[in-house]
């Protein structure tokens, strides 16, 4: 996958909405997810071509029916790479900080 693409996709609030309503209730046709949006479906086809290249949507046709599903893997490949690692330092130190300023509350 290309982080870039990744990127791209969950830099757009319409995408971010599209995924957190697939994140809601998984396997959703376009008249599903575009309920409710005020945009054409012309344009939530476009957000959703998107967000199947980054590979952050899977589609499978069911009948007529193509339903899409959220693909969290990417997601959480840009979190352990890009996210994690610098969370890790600045939180073990907030934590530590938090520990001593209760402990010297206690003694008090």
């Amino acid at each position: 996958m290309d982080d870039d693409r990744i990127f791209k996709a969950l830099a757009d609030p319409t995408r971010r909405m599209l995924l957190d309503r697939l994140f809601a209730q998984d396997g959703r046709t376009l008249g599903d997810l575009e309920a409710g949006v005020e945009m054409t479906r012309f344009g939530v086809m476009k957000h959703l071509r998107v967000l199947e290249d980054a590979g952050l949507v899977v589609t499978r046709r069911n009948g007529r029916e193509k339903l899409h599903f959220l693909n969290p893997v990417p997601i959480r490949r840009i979190h352990d790479r890009w996210i994690d690692k610098y969370t890790e330092g600045p939180a073990s130190f907030l934590a530590g900080l938090q520990r001593s300023f209760e402990e010297e509350d206690r003694s008090e």
